[in-house]
């Protein structure tokens, strides 16, 4: 090679192509050099020549045809220019790098990279070879390229497409998993702007108004964020609203000649907006927010498989957004299922509490009859269940033109207990009341100034089947309502009331009845005692006249007139009986007005009752009656008064033998049982109906019908018994089936 490299420069302009790359004369013998000129001419490859200055820059010294046909650029123009002649300052720096590095190295180097030529993106695979001159200095680079922009272009696709595919599953799986919508949105606009390397990717969601707010933003780290804000486009409203409904997607490549309104152009600006792309984002068939991808600083060409993932996205932003809500449905639902359960549960408390009120209301009705203590223990606990301030319960007078506050609990407002008030006064609250409708509102209670307590009070009438009684006050220190089931409870306790009131005016009015019969009793009681006295002298009188009258007579006197002994006999019976009716009467009227205690001794019933039955034998036999006695051998001492008991057994025995036909049987029995003695005395041949079962007990009852010997008495017999047995302690009745009766009388031990 014959050209000196200080010269290369000076003989560009004179020299053919194959001379700029091989010299100033071509061996035309060389076949080497003949093989590399016809490669130059007709080599399908780019190749393109590089002088290396003294000062190590480069200068471009030719292109083959092929070459030029690539990038459009004949060789004489490129010829004597830098990298930065014809290149962008990036793509010139990259270039210098690499035939910076082939003459470092000093050998040949291969490479790819994307070059602009007149703003179009090209790739390149190039390989560069340095040239030495006779001192080995590299004087010259020899590059050859292909253009692998169409296989770049197919990697590319594949590659966008495989992270398209990675970027709609990762969303998927996120909406797939219930991630919260925040983090949805977050996520996929930063690895969408990595996608897309473009500056800035925000979602923006509609107010109700044509307005919005920017949910969610990635933004590269010189931009302004916007993230928060309230946007409002000026231009939006009235232009591309309606778009936005109908699937319009908006693509931007430069703002400055998209043909776009000056306003809106203005607005886009503001927000340092060049280019963008606008994808609307529906929740079901409405406009939920837009999608938005923004170059800031340049304009940027938007290709097709950009925008597709932009539309697919926010479809499954669509998705995230309305499975977000149903999640918040379902939350909600949810809340309001358990703020039902547990109101339920307060409620079902607050009845078992009511429950549990009405209960101890009802025992103490039962077994109180002073509606004094159920009714200020009502006030007291629905204080306590229904978390009030104050509760009252005021009467009626008996006009109903008064109430007056009769019972009252109250925590820390002032006490009202005995206030009366008029009706007249508030006819507003009282005529519903008065027919027995409940009422509530708020009120603001006087002489709390200077700040004003408003209270919420509620009045249930107290009322029974008789008429109105009263009210049921309650105040409760908010504004909160009292519910219907509030409502309802309240007037369950206002029942119970009702009755407690009536329960206690019946019992005031039986009180007052009862005192008046024993008033009755007792004058009752001392007018029999002072006749049995005032009867007992001339009784007696009587019977010593009798006396006196037949101590006179001689027997010889009294033969004389017949008639006489029978009178005289008439006289004794009448007057023992009318002695004996006087002393049952004062014994019976003794044990109802105040009985002494009797007088106990402990007894054995085997030894004492024997001879006491054996009294009657006589009796019995001349009625052709049988007497059976039954002791049980176990019978413990019994603890009791001898002469009462005696007049027990005794007055049984005579009832007995006065209503038990011939041939009949009269057994006496006794045994024990568990905790008593038990004594039965049983006849048969007679059987009594209820209603004389009923008056067996009442003094002066005879059973006429039933008593064959036609004896006389004074009546007082069954009833002077049953006194006295409740006297000792006891208990006795009566029971007549299957022709038979049988008094049981039971003492304790």
């Amino acid at each position: 090679m014959n050209l000196n490299p200080t010269e290369s420069t000076i003989e560009l302009t004179k020299l053919s192509p194959p001379q700029i790359l091989f010299g100033t004369e071509v061996d035309k013998k060389g076949s080497s050099e003949q093989f590399l000129l016809s490669m130059y001419d007709s080599v399908q490859a780019s190749i393109f020549v590089v002088d290396v200055l003294e000062d190590g820059d480069f200068r471009y010294v030719a292109l083959n045809p092929t070459h030029e046909r690539w990038l459009g650029i004949r060789s004489d123009d490129l010829r004597g220019k830098k990298p930065e002649d014809i290149l962008s300052p990036i793509d010139a720096a990259r270039v210098r790098q690499h035939y910076a590095d082939c003459v470092l190295f000093g050998k040949t180097i291969s490479y790819k990279q994307c070059l602009q030529f007149q703003g179009i993106p090209t790739w390149w695979s190039t390989t560069l070879t340095p040239l030495r001159d006779a001192n080995s200095r590299i004087y010259r680079l020899i590059g050859t390229s292909s253009n692998i922009t169409s296989v770049k272009e197919a990697e590319q696709a594949v590659e966008l497409q495989a992270q398209r595919e990675q970027l709609l599953e990762a969303i998927a799986s996120r909406i797939h998993q219930s991630v919260e919508l925040e983090t949805i949105l977050h996520q996929t606009t930063q690895e969408l702007r990595q996608f897309l390397k473009s500056d800035r990717v925000l979602i923006y969601r509609f107010a109700a108004d044509t307005s919005g707010v920017v949910i969610a933003e990635s933004t590269v780290a010189n931009s302004d964020p916007l993230l928060g804000k309230n946007i409002t486009d000026p231009y939006f409203g009235s232009h591309y609203q309606e778009h936005y409904s109908q699937g319009y997607i908006q693509v931007i490549e430069d703002i400055h000649t998209a043909g776009l309104h000056p306003c809106h152009i203005n607005f886009l600006a503001s927000l340092h907006v060049r280019a963008n792309v606008v994808v609307p984002i529906f929740l079901k068939q409405d406009v939920w927010g837009l999608l938005i991808a923004q170059h800031c600083h340049q304009p940027r060409q938007w290709q097709e498989i950009e925008t597709n993932l932009l539309k697919q996205l926010a479809t499954q932003i669509g998705i995230a957004v309305q499975q977000a809500e149903l999640d918040q449905q379902l939350n909600d639902f949810q809340a309001k299922i358990e703020s039902h359960k547990q109101k339920h549960i307060n409620q079902l408390q607050q009845v078992r509490n009511f429950e549990a009120l009405v209960r101890r209301m009802t025992e103490q009705i039962r077994d109180s009859l002073d509606e004094t203590q159920v009714l200020q223990t009502v006030t007291q606990e629905l204080v306590q269940l229904l978390n009030l301030d104050r509760c009252q319960i005021e009467l009626y007078s008996t006009c109903q033109t008064q109430v007056n506050i009769t019972y009252e609990y109250t925590t820390n407002l002032p006490q009202c207990l005995g206030l009366t008030k008029a009706i007249a006064d508030r006819p507003e609250l009282y005529q519903p009341l008065l027919q027995k409708q409940p009422l509530q509102f708020l009120e603001i209670l006087p002489g709390w100034q200077p700040k004003l307590l408003v209270v919420a009070q509620m009045a249930c009438p107290i009322f029974d089947t008789q008429g109105i009684l009263g009210n049921i006050w309650l105040t409760r220190p908010t504004q909160e309502a009292f519910d219907e089931f509030e409502i309802g409870l309240v007037q369950q306790i206002a029942n119970e009331c009702a009755i407690a009131i009536r329960q206690g005016q019946l019992y005031q009015k039986t009180q007052a009845q009862v005192k008046e019969l024993e008033k009755r009793e007792r004058l009752k009681n001392e007018f029999l005692r002072t006749l049995s006295q005032e009867l007992r002298t001339p009784i007696t009188s009587i019977s010593l006249a009798a006396q006196t009258l037949e101590s006179v007579l001689t027997p010889e006197e009294i033969l004389d007139i017949e008639i006489v002994p029978q009178l005289l006999q008439i006289l004794h019976n009448e007057c023992a009986r009318e002695s004996k009716l006087i002393n049952d009467l004062l014994t019976l009227t003794s044990l109802e007005a105040e009985p002494n205690l009797p007088t106990l001794i402990a007894i054995d019933l085997q030894s004492w009752l024997h001879p006491i039955i054996e009294t009657f034998r006589d009796v019995t036999n001349c009625q052709r009656q049988q007497l059976n006695l039954s002791i049980n051998n176990t019978l413990p001492l019994l603890e009791t008064d001898i002469t009462d008991l005696e007049r027990i057994v005794t007055e049984l025995l005579n009832h007995a033998c006065k209503y038990t036909p011939a041939g009949e049987s009269i057994t006496v029995s006794a045994e024990p049982t568990a905790d008593t003695i038990e004594f039965k005395i049983t006849n048969s041949g007679i059987e009594l109906t209820s209603n004389e079962l009923s008056r067996i007990f009442e003094p002066f009852y005879h059973l006429d019908k039933h008593d064959p010997w036609k004896h006389s008495g004074t009546g007082l017999e069954l009833a002077l018994v049953q006194k006295m047995v409740k006297h000792l302690g006891g208990s006795i009745c009566v029971e007549s089936t299957g022709g038979q009766t049988t008094f049981t009388v039971k003492f304790p031990l």
